[in-house]
C-alpha cells in the first residue's frame, strides 16, 4: 500500500544519500585509523583528557565489542568505546573518543539541546511504534468511515515527533564534535596536521545525522501526501 511512485522520487534519493554518508564514515575511519598520533595517546586516554579539561571526573570509560559502536550512556554515566577506538592511538580513534567525551561534558554542563533530547526520548519511542500502525489503520478504515482519517493524522503526528528528535539531535552531535576538537587543540593531543584526520572523521559522522534527518523529513512529507490524498477522496 505504501510503496508507490512518491517513495521513488521523494524518499529514495535521501535513502541513497544516507547510504553514501554511512560508507564515507567507514572509509574515513579506515583511512585515518592508519594515521597514528605522535603523542601515542590512546582513544580512552584522550577521552579522559577531554573530561579532565572540562572538570568532569565521575565518568567511567569502558571497552565495548563491535566496530564504531562508541557511545555515551547517560544513565550509567559511562563512555563505551569500541575495540578499534579504546586502545588505538590513531587520529580517527582519538576523534571518535573525544566526541563521546563531548557528550559526557554536555550532560555535566547542562547543555540545553541534550537535556531536551533526553526528555523527549520516551515520547519519541512511543511515537515510533504507533506511527505506521495508526497511519495504515486510518487509511484502510476510511473506506468504512472518513472519521478514521483522524487516526491516520494521529499517526502523522507520531511520526513528526520522531522527526523532531532527529532535528534536535543535529546540534547535539555538532556541538559534541566542536567540544572535542577544541579540547584536542587546547591539550595538544594531536598536532595541527593530525587534527585534520580527526576533523574529517567527525565531519563524515555528522553527515550521517544530516542524512537521517533528510530521510525522516522526506518520509514525513510522503506520508502526509498519502493521507491528504485519501482525505480528498
Amino acid at each position: 500500500m505504501f510503496f508507490d511512485p512518491t517513495y521513488i522520487y521523494i524518499v529514495l534519493p535521501f535513502v541513497i544519500f544516507a547510504m553514501i554518508a554511512s560508507a564515507r564514515v567507514n572509509s574515513a575511519f579506515r583511512t585515518y585509523s592508519k594515521q597514528l598520533s605522535r603523542s601515542n595517546i590512546s582513544g580512552a586516554d584522550a577521552a579522559r583528557r577531554v573530561l579532565a579539561l572540562n572538570g568532569v571526573h565521575n565518568v567511567n570509560i569502558e571497552r565495548v565489542n563491535g566496530n564504531l559502536t562508541d557511545h555515551y550512556d547517560p544513565k550509567a554515566n559511562v563512555i563505551r568505546l569500541s575495540q578499534s577506538v579504546y586502545d588505538s592511538t590513531s587520529t580517527a580513534a582519538i576523534g571518535v573518543a573525544c566526541h563521546e567525551a563531548g557528550h559526557a561534558v554536555q550532560y555535566a554542563s547542562g547543555y540545553g539541546p541534550i537535556k531536551l533530547r533526553a526528555a523527549i526520548i520516551p515520547i519519541t519511542n512511543i511515537g515510533s511504534k504507533l506511527a505506521m500502525p495508526l497511519i495504515i489503520i486510518g487509511i484502510i478504515f476510511t473506506s468504512v468511515s472518513m472519521l478514521f482519517i483522524n487516526v491516520a493524522y494521529a499517526g502523522i503526528i507520531c511520526f513528526a515527533l520522531c522527526t523532531t528528535f532527529q532535528i534536535i539531535t543535529l546540534p547535539v552531535e555538532f556541538n559534541a564534535s566542536h567540544r572535542a576538537l577544541e579540547c584536542i587543540e587546547a591539550s595538544g593531543i594531536l598536532t595541527e596536521d593530525e587534527q585534520k584526520g580527526a576533523k574529517r572523521v567527525l565531519r563524515a559522522a555528522a553527515m550521517t545525522y544530516v542524512a537521517a534527518l533528510a530521510v525522516s523529513l522526506a518520509q514525513l512529507l510522503r506520508l502526509l501526501m498519502l493521507v491528504n490524498g485519501r482525505n480528498r477522496r
